[in-house]
């Protein structure tokens, strides 16, 4: 069976619109490991000037809800940075699919389009893992805004 070179780049492009998916959902979380990190940066700083200051004027409630946000905001750092991980390898595989597809076409092998409908298949699955761990840190993250709101009552 005969192709022509549009059908063929055009099945090679079908696993980059995963890709184009992945760049935005990297995008946003990439955002969101920006937020933390400053977060996590703005309270260590106030943490150490609490230290600084005069011992008997630290306020333990404030200082230990510092630590305790610190703690859950690192907590949330490491599903924010497994998410942005799981969404790099996915464009990795969608990448190797779509190469696997041009290998299918160019050597008329029905081995490359199965192997090629695994790695899109396993890229898929990542996508669905950085999700999941996009979603575990958005539920945390509103318990550290809880921590927050009623620290300041």
């Amino acid at each position: 069976m005969k192709f022509s070179i549009v059908e063929i780049i055009q099945a090679m492009l079908a696993p980059g619109l995963m890709i184009s998916a992945c760049g935005l959902l990297l995008l946003g979380i990439n955002n969101k490991y920006s937020i933390i990190v400053n977060r996590i940066r703005l309270l260590n700083e106030e943490k150490r000037k609490m230290k600084r200051g005069d011992r008997l004027t630290i306020e333990q409630n404030r200082m230990d809800s510092l630590i305790l946000q610190i703690n859950k905001l690192y907590n949330r750092f490491k599903l924010v940075r497994n998410a942005a991980f799981s969404y790099s390898i996915a464009v990795v595989l969608f990448i190797i699919a779509s190469l696997f597809i041009g290998l299918k076409y160019l050597l008329q092998s029905i081995n490359a389009g199965t192997i090629a409908l695994i790695f899109f298949l396993l890229g898929i699955t990542s996508v669905l893992l950085g999700i999941i761990f996009a979603v575990v840190e958005l539920w945390k993250g509103y318990k550290i805004v809880h921590i927050e709101v009623h620290d300041s009552e």
